[in-house]
């Protein structure tokens, strides 16, 4: 089968960070015009678990590439644990594999959110996580996504987020190819993490995005779009 036959048997399944949705990938939804699906999660249950069970079922084939930031990095070592067999290619974005409990933030930040509110969370928490370098239009916008979600989504995600499984099992093991890709300039988990866990990965390869932070697919969409490319095509050939 030629490459462009089987990149047309190609699906790609974009999973978000929080506090985000499903559209804080718009910048990649033409990557493959078609076959390209980007759920909001938080309907899907109230485990990262859960949710990779519930995205596996929208893509229909056996040839899927996860892309995952931040939270949806974990839920796409999740839909990998599920069926390697269907996962072609991951690309972890933000992502930290294992988790190390901590009950007392966990508690902290359900309770927070609750009593101050979707506002005080993204002054506390999200905002911060994007690069001094990125566009206030781009900060903007996320900050628009945020407060169009129902508070108790958010607080989903935040449970979701600190009772998912630590899952380096998964990323020592998956023989696809893994691009992890970590803004230069964030810190959640940061340059150090990152390549560890390419270096971890059998086939492994790390992205550092300058000029960037959390957020890449918002903030540094062009450089991401490159990278995803980058796997198509590997896949493809």
């Amino acid at each position: 089968m030629s490459g462009k036959n089987l990149e047309l048997l190609l699906l790609l399944l974009l999973l978000h960070a929080l506090p985000l949705d499903g559209s804080m990938w718009a910048a990649q939804l033409d990557l493959l015009p078609g076959a390209t699906y980007a759920p909001t999660l938080y309907g899907f249950g109230d485990r990262v678990e859960d949710w990779a069970a519930e995205a596996l079922k929208l893509p229909r084939g056996n040839q899927v590439i996860v892309v995952g930031c931040s939270v949806g990095g974990s839920c796409a070592l999740e839909v990998a644990a599920l069926a390697p067999e269907r996962v072609a290619g991951l690309v972890l974005i933000g992502t930290k594999a294992a988790r190390r409990s901590d009950p007392a933030f966990h508690a902290t930040a359900v309770k927070a959110l609750r009593e101050q509110g979707l506002e005080s969370a993204w002054r506390e928490w999200w905002e911060p996580a994007f690069s001094t370098a990125a566009s206030p239009a781009i900060i903007a916008r996320a900050r628009r996504i945020l407060m169009r979600q129902p508070l108790e989504d958010v607080v989903l995600g935040v449970e979701a987020f600190h009772t998912r499984q630590s899952r380096d099992d998964v990323l020592s093991t998956f023989s696809g190819p893994v691009h992890m890709v970590t803004g230069a300039d964030d810190v959640l988990p940061g340059l150090a993490t990152s390549s560890k866990q390419a270096d971890m990965a059998p086939n492994g390869c790390l992205h550092v995005i300058p000029e960037c932070g959390h957020y890449v697919p918002m903030e540094r969409p062009e450089a991401l779009n490159s990278t995803i490319r980058q796997l198509i095509d590997q896949i493809a050939t």
